[in-house]
């Protein structure tokens, strides 16, 4: 796959990141669900970060 085209995939996942902070405050949700939400928002945050520090200059 492209370097380009991960770039861009990537960035709509990042997109869509907000969606998951929405969900945070929501007071309908039990606490398992706010716990895998966080959980998704930390495990997205470092897929960020290493996805950044793989692909800097390419």
């Amino acid at each position: 796959m492209d370097v380009q085209v991960m770039r861009e995939n990537f960035t709509q996942v990042r997109a869509k990141r907000q969606l998951l902070v929405d969900l945070l405050a929501r007071p309908d949700l039990s606490e398992s669900l706010l716990t895998d939400v966080r959980q998704a928002l930390e495990e997205l945050d470092e897929l960020g970060m290493e996805f950044d520090k793989t692909f800097v200059d390419r």
